[in-house]
């Protein structure tokens, strides 16, 4: 969606920095969850409706791209997204990068040779643009930085390298590190006795935004999971205190806090994209926790976004749908309730997507036969032929092909599809590389469905 407003940095030389994504290789997706908003929706109800206190509401307005300069510099051709090679010693020449993909021609890119791709933007985006996101004191910061939690903890599982997962938590550390107390802020719509941080967007300011907090989160509780579940890492002493430490403040400060507010209007949100971030860190949390109380109530949690929202009359599995343009993929609309097309949008069907691809993997609800629709949705509906992309889940629309956050680890469960992605030119960012790494390792260990 185009759109006029822009973020309110926390100055100027922060938005130079964030103007650089785009030379990086893009630090988020073209439009992402925060661009299109629910005004794409045409919700403007939103939270109120819920009941929730707050007199302007921060998730139902439309916010401004993700990168300030976005709409003044990203390319007019969605194909030339990430096109440029980033600055820096680090940086590949595009020779070697179209030597890497040409691999694929004889069979499925090396997770070394996605690793290669990985590191030639690794250092610049973190030094310009995710490392001075993860000091911020700007809670609207912590949404694309969580896009660098994602690609880092993706690149430690595809390679047990502890380089990658260290530089996941220290983004992680910093923003933990920088949490004030709810009171502490002036314009705080709760003033209660957890921490937290204010936003310093305009139409926000100085508010406690649950949004940008989960966007992010649901990927804090992945890595942390990753943690618990390998024992070399969990039985290091120098691990295993970070972990505990983000544990203990991921249940009080981002679950309980968010929960006690009212459930309702901050867990089981207003349509799909945003409750799954809910369900992705409490279904992450329930495999962590160590108090069966909490571990209950996560998995109610789960299972009501999954299945039985206490809200409303759908829920994630009642959303869906045979699609019409292809029996054999899915068709949901974002609205809870609605069954009209054009359905959910491609940008947020990355966030939703984001959260089935773990659960199936976990065992919780998604079967192998969803994910096999969900393939088809994207391999012959969203994305029917190199340069066509549909903008809704219903391939209807002129998309952009940006697929970084969720629809891309599907990958992992198909040859052909992780064999067209690997010539993707749209997103080539840290991101991209490490969960394209993280499908060729899943599918070298027989995940294809």
């Amino acid at each position: 969606m185009s759109e006029s407003r822009r973020c309110n940095t926390s100055g100027l030389a922060l938005s130079s920095l964030l103007s650089l994504a785009l030379l990086v290789g893009g630090a988020c997706g073209p439009n992402p969850e925060a661009t299109s908003g629910e005004a794409a929706t045409g919700d403007t109800s939103g939270e109120n409706a819920q009941g929730t206190a707050e007199t302007v509401n921060p998730e139902t307005q439309t916010p401004a791209p993700s990168i300030p300069e976005a709409d003044a510099l990203a390319p007019s051709d969605p194909e030339a997204d990430a096109a440029l090679p980033a600055p820096g010693t680090d940086s590949l020449g595009s020779a070697q990068e179209e030597a890497l993909a040409a691999q694929a021609v004889a069979g499925l890119r090396t997770v070394a040779g996605w690793e290669t791709l990985f590191l030639g933007r690794w250092n610049a985006e973190h030094t310009s643009i995710y490392l001075p996101m993860s000091k911020s004191l700007d809670s609207w910061q912590f949404y694309n930085l969580g896009y660098a939690i994602d690609g880092n903890t993706a690149m430690y599982r595809a390679t047990g390298k502890t380089q990658y997962l260290d530089r996941a938590l220290l983004y992680v550390n910093n923003v933990v590190g920088n949490a004030k107390a709810s009171t502490s802020f002036p314009r705080s719509q709760f003033k209660d006795g957890y921490q937290g941080w204010a936003a310093a967007r305009s139409e926000v300011l100085g508010q406690e935004v649950a949004l940008y907090e989960s966007y992010c989160w649901r990927y804090v509780t992945r890595m942390l999971r990753v943690i618990r579940e390998t024992p070399a890492l969990y039985g290091n002493a120098t691990y295993r205190a970070q972990y505990d430490r983000l544990l203990a403040f991921t249940e009080k400060n981002i679950f309980e806090k968010w929960n006690k507010r009212g459930a309702n209007s901050w867990i089981y949100r207003v349509n799909t994209h945003m409750a799954s971030h809910w369900a992705l860190i409490a279904m992450d949390l329930s495999r962590m926790t160590t108090d069966a109380t909490k571990k209950a109530t996560y998995l109610t949690v789960v299972n009501n976004i999954n299945r039985d929202l206490p809200n409303s009359t759908s829920s994630l599995r009642g959303q869906l749908m045979t699609s019409t343009v292809n029996p054999a993929g899915y068709f949901w609309a974002a609205e809870w309730g609605s069954r009209s097309r054009p359905g959910q949008d491609v940008s947020h069907a990355n966030g939703m997507m984001a959260y089935l691809v773990e659960a199936h993997d976990a065992g919780v609800e998604w079967t192998d036969a969803d994910m096999r629709k969900f393939v088809v949705t994207l391999n012959s509906i969203i994305w029917p032929a190199a340069g066509r992309y549909g903008n809704f889940v219903d391939g209807t629309g002129a998309g952009n092909g940006w697929f970084n956050d969720g629809l891309m680890k599907l990958g992992r469960y198909d040859a052909n599809l992780q064999r067209r992605l690997e010539t993707h030119a749209v997103g080539r960012n840290t991101q991209f590389y490490a969960n394209g790494a993280l499908n060729a390792k899943l599918l070298s260990g027989n995940s294809a469905l």
